[in-house]
């Protein structure tokens, strides 16, 4: 759950500074907000969800 929301506030805050610094202009940004409600309702959900928890498994067990 927590993996959730922060990745829904770095979304966030990254279409805020595309929306402010790159002249993403709001329509836009709408219409990349609906693809993610409609794809988050699809069969292709949980490979979705599957793929990210993995991605961030792979970030998380990075060494520096």
């Amino acid at each position: 759950m927590a993996l959730s929301i922060s990745a829904v506030v770095l979304l966030a805050i990254i279409v805020f500074l595309l929306v402010k610094k790159s002249g993403l202009k709001a329509g836009h940004a709408a219409v990349c907000m609906l693809l993610g409600f409609f794809l988050a309702s699809s069969s292709m959900a949980p490979t979705i969800s599957q793929m990210t928890t993995s991605v961030a498994g792979m970030i998380g067990g990075l060494k520096f």
